[in-house]
């Protein structure tokens, strides 16, 4: 019976000393995260970037990934969008259009292919 007892007692102060764990993020000595994985983000906004042009109607007439550029044409308007990695590995992408419907349209499908 005392070995039970003292078991149970055993049991208990395990399970407390568990209940006291805390997982912490990860500590980044210098103040700022880890950098995000370039590629990934940037492959992701280039998909975006191309199915946004397509969703708005607009014929991808030269899609250069390499250079990050995306050309076409919607109606008599021409649509140039630029896909850059900035130097804090942030991605911009940058459309220009003298339809000003078209590049709110354009922006609106990009941020939808997003998640944003």
């Amino acid at each position: 019976m005392k070995t039970t007892i003292a078991r149970f007692i055993a049991t208990l102060g395990v399970l407390a000393a568990l209940a006291g764990c805390v997982v912490y993020d990860p500590y980044y000595p210098y103040g700022y995260a880890a950098p995000p994985n370039i590629p990934a983000a940037y492959n992701r906004s280039w998909s975006a970037a191309v199915g946004a042009m397509r969703d708005m109607g607009v014929t991808v007439a030269r899609a250069d990934q390499g250079a990050g550029v995306i050309e076409g044409q919607r109606g008599g308007a021409s649509v140039t969008t630029k896909i850059t990695t900035q130097a804090d590995g942030r991605i911009r992408v940058e459309t220009t259009t003298a339809d000003a419907n078209l590049a709110e349209g354009l922006s609106h499908a990009y941020d939808v292919r997003m998640g944003r």
